[in-house]
């Protein structure tokens, strides 16, 4: 096996079932992962056996953030799961969350590095880590991401290495940079997106890894859902609003850097970018879909920072044939960098994430239904939302088929508050809600952010605060 290049590891090459065995009931389990990319497959199949056969398991398990069915969902399933941090989008882990079955915590994903290295979470039993090399030293090349591997390695006892084959060797194409933690933290000398500051493998002691998987699994792959009318059309009125803020001179050109959040509209604005006639931008995210390399084959983009590659098996494919051109303008980064507070404000980035519902004074709630039923998490959205030169929301103005408004007296959760919201968009148009007081901000979202036919509920609902509010600084809840 040449993709382990120290000889005494080779003799650490176990079954997944005979690794699976070193991880102990009431465990803390780190795993590599982000979104649909880089975490292990075959380990997590070999735990769920085990709370199948009548185990009781009791795992805490942390990723970076969501990963794929083959390690949340057979978890999940299997009832091998006590608990979840910080971030999901498994259908079957949601609905134990939202059963009560397992303990969940919602986390913002840039802190959770320091909460864990700082033993807020309790200690890391094992580190279980998809790579697509070892080195000579111990250090671990990642996969299609990075994640918070890092930190999983450097505070497990013991660490378990899925090598995947399916991956090509992908040295090279990410920057391994680990922040002290405080009294001793250093400025990140992080100033353009295509800075390079670490090492391209993932430190770890020889003596750590306690077992070697071999995996031929590839990632299913990131979300390849065409963009339709709704979501066009969002893209369409955000690139127009950011042309205008151009042409005003509050934008330069090429733009700030963007970050997108995942998904179909994400996969929208980018499309809808590239199409646009701008060039040269460069792109400081978390995910980094598909369209990405169309834009960078393109010249749209021309550098890429990211935590995660998720793309479609197609894609997957172009990038690997075209690995050693998109490594010089892609660079791959542990979460703790690409969501870090510092860095976002320093580039000034142009953060763009979507909402489930805002409401008439720029709340905006994006993880919870009713305000009690979880759907994936706040992700990377508050770290970037807080942080960033630009913050936008998007969001299609109703929802359930035209049935529920997604612009509302007041969201019935609050991720991101009204102070950390710039600008609210959906296919009716934009709203530009810095500098307006709550009255202003309600009368634009609902003349130019509403669905029409939800209009005449919500002018009727200011009358009331008008009428019935003796104060007119905020937009109370009323009865």
């Amino acid at each position: 096996m040449d993709r382990i290049k120290n000889a005494k590891l080779k003799e650490r090459i176990v079954s997944a079932e005979a690794a699976a065995a070193l991880i102990a009931p009431g465990s803390t389990v780190g795993v590599s992962g982000f979104t649909s990319a880089g975490y292990p497959k075959l380990v997590p199949g070999a735990l769920a056996k085990r709370a199948e056969a009548g185990e009781d398991l009791r795992l805490t398990v942390i990723s970076g953030a969501s990963v794929g069915d083959e390690l949340d969902g057979v978890l999940a399933r299997s009832g091998a799961v006590a608990r979840r941090y910080p971030y999901q989008s498994n259908k079957d882990l949601r609905a134990a969350i939202n059963d009560g079955r397992i303990a969940y915590a919602d986390i913002h994903l840039g802190q959770l590095p320091y909460l864990v290295r700082s033993g807020v979470l309790g200690p890391v039993d094992t580190a279980v880590i998809e790579a697509s090399a070892i080195l000579e030293d111990g250090s671990i090349v990642p996969t299609m991401c990075v994640g918070s591997s890092d930190t999983f390695v450097q505070c497990a006892r013991q660490v378990i290495v899925e090598l995947n084959t399916a991956v090509p060797d992908l040295t090279g194409l990410h920057d391994i940079y680990t922040p002290a933690l405080p009294p001793d933290t250093q400025p990140i000398p992080l100033v353009r997106p295509s800075d390079r500051i670490g090492q391209t493998a993932i430190p770890c002691d020889p003596e750590k890894i306690c077992a070697i998987v071999l995996s031929d699994t590839p990632d299913v792959g990131g979300p390849g859902t065409a963009p339709d009318e709704v979501t066009t059309q969002i893209a369409k009125n955000l690139v127009a609003f950011l042309q205008n803020e151009q042409k005003a001179g509050r934008l330069a050109d090429p733009l700030p850097p963007l970050q997108s959040g995942v998904g179909a509209t994400g996969n929208a604005i980018l499309s809808v970018l590239a199409e646009s006639g701008m060039r040269g931008m460069d792109l400081y995210s978390e995910v980094l879909q598909s369209a990405v390399l169309d834009m960078i084959d393109s010249g749209t983009v021309a550098f890429a920072s990211g935590c995660a590659l998720s793309f479609t098996p197609a894609y997957q494919k172009k990038f690997y044939d075209g690995f050693e051109t998109y490594r010089e303008k892609i660079v791959l980064r542990p979460q703790e960098i690409s969501n870090s507070a510092e860095v976002i404000r320093r580039l000034g980035v142009i953060a763009i994430n979507t909402a489930i519902e805002a409401d008439l004074s720029g709340n905006v709630n994006s993880t919870h239904i009713d305000g009690c039923r979880l759907m994936n998490g706040i992700g990377g959205s508050g770290d970037y939302a807080r942080n960033a030169g630009l913050t936008v929301f998007v969001t299609p103005a109703t929802a359930k088929d035209g049935a529920l408004s997604c612009i509302v007296p007041y969201v019935s959760h609050v991720d991101h508050t009204e102070h950390d919201t710039d600008v609210i968009i959906t296919e009716y148009g934009a709203a530009d809600l810095r500098g307006r007081t709550a009255y202003e901000r309600a009368e634009l979202l609902i003349e130019t952010c509403a669905a029409p036919a939800f209009r005449p509920q919500l002018r009727e609902y200011m009358e009331r605060v008008k009428k019935e509010c003796r104060w007119h600084h905020g937009i109370p809840v009323l009865k």
